[in-house]
């Protein structure tokens, strides 16, 4: 395998000045601020940081639950999308019919992050719009003006973090900087882990036995941490594994409850089930669902395994 063009498999190509070209990127999706027939939500783009150039989707039911002839409070999720901190985007057509879904079955707040890309911003960069978007739900809870479909709709007490892929390890270390600040009245309930991306330099055996896979060879999972990590660093940062002694393990206990879904054929498959012992060795109530058929991103190409994976995510946040 060391003929094998990591950069070609993943179509990105390096422009030498510090910035890429994306060649497989998924289409733009449009959003659709009033209801839409056959849409079962409304959608609008609001900026997080004009200067780091990030937004938020926000994603609303159009059919909102009631009691009692008062419409209910729904859960907020923020949604981080996968691409190994390298591609996609949190506007593009997949990301925007999976908080669709997510949004109209649960139903839920639903908020998809558009965080900074590596290599041009590499790590903790997208950490750090994580917990902007985070501080900036939190924000909208006191501002007279704020979002009115968080104010009106969402339950700040059942704030969910939701990443897949590389946005699992985003809401790890994310969740472990919120802990830290004062969030009140939001309240970060359970953490959603799809498959989540993490590393070390030692191999596993999924990742030896898995090396070739299609999708996510082995060296295209290095060349996804080499592009994201701060340079000069290799696998065994903090950022990439968490299993190592360092000063985020004193801040595990603090973590709510999560859920951790991941498939057998995934090369990362190995250290997901040793991040849900991690989890559990720490206090942390966890909640492992594991299948031992399917790779990395079944559930994007799978209709049934994305449905799924909803009903799982659906069953712990109700």
């Amino acid at each position: 395998m060391s003929t094998f063009d990591a950069y070609a498999h993943l179509g990105v190509v390096d422009d030498g000045d510090g910035t890429f070209r994306r060649n497989r990127e998924f289409p733009g999706a449009e959003t659709n601020p009033e209801p839409v027939p056959g849409n079962p939500t409304v959608s609008k783009d609001v900026t997080l940081n004009a200067n780091n150039r990030t937004k938020l989707r926000i994603f609303r039911p159009v059919k909102l639950p009631s009691n009692d002839n008062t419409v209910a409070r729904l859960p907020i999720i923020l949604k981080f999308h996968g691409g190994g901190f390298v591609l996609y985007s949190g506007l593009d057509i997949v990301c925007h019919r999976t908080c669709t879904r997510l949004a109209s079955e649960i139903p839920a707040i639903v908020i998809s992050v558009d965080y900074r890309l590596a290599p041009e911003h590499r790590l903790p960069a997208c950490y750090e719009d994580a917990v902007e978007a985070i501080l900036w739900v939190k924000q909208q809870a006191s501002d007279p003006e704020g979002e009115e479909w968080i104010k009106n709709y969402g339950d700040f007490t059942r704030c969910y973090l939701y990443g897949r892929g590389n946005g699992g390890n985003i809401i790890f270390h994310a969740a472990l900087k919120a802990m830290e600040l004062c969030l009140g009245p939001v309240k970060i309930a359970g953490l959603v882990f799809n498959q989540p991306m993490f590393s070390g330099v030692r191999r596993t055996g999924t990742e030896i036995k898995y090396a070739a896979d299609q999708l996510l060879p082995l060296p295209v999972l290095d060349a996804l941490w080499e592009l994201s990590l701060p340079k000069g660093t290799d696998r065994d940062h903090r950022f990439a594994n968490i299993f190592i002694d360092g000063p985020h393990k004193t801040k595990l206990k603090s973590l709510p409850r999560c859920l951790v879904i991941g498939f057998g054929f995934d090369p990362m498959f190995d250290r997901q089930q040793d991040f849900v012992q991690l989890l559990a060795l720490n206090g942390v109530q966890v909640e492992a669902q594991f299948d031992d058929t399917g790779f990395h991103a079944v559930d994007i190409v799978d209709k049934r395994r994305g449905l799924a994976i909803l009903k799982i995510v659906k069953d712990f946040i109700i």
